[in-house]
């Protein structure tokens, strides 16, 4: 898996991430095989900045059901999927996922 476009799938957009970006923490999925040095080495390489520290949890799926349908509610779990939390070094950004203030 050396691609690193297919290690790093998506930046994750919450409140909680949005605000752990003023500790210099940035949140992506990332795909589920791919370990922490595959991580730091993608994102490290794909936005040109030093890393840290990388953190990764495995999200596990959670129970949904779709209510508007009554006696004929549909069941199922939502996705899991694999996000890692990637502490950059003092003085970098990630000017891609900043956006304008």
């Amino acid at each position: 898996m050396k691609n690193y476009a297919d290690i790093i799938i998506r930046p994750v957009v919450s409140e909680k991430a949005y605000y752990a970006r003023e500790n210099r923490q940035y949140v992506f999925e990332v795909n589920k095989d791919a370990n922490k040095s595959q991580i730091k080495e993608a994102v490290e390489k794909l936005f040109n900045v030093k890393v840290e520290k990388v953190n990764v949890i495995n999200v596990k799926p959670k129970p949904k059901r779709d209510i508007r349908r009554g006696a004929m509610a549909r069941e199922g779990y939502t996705r899991s999927w694999k996000k890692a939390i990637v502490k950059l070094r003092e003085g970098y950004t990630i000017k891609e996922l900043e956006g304008e203030h």
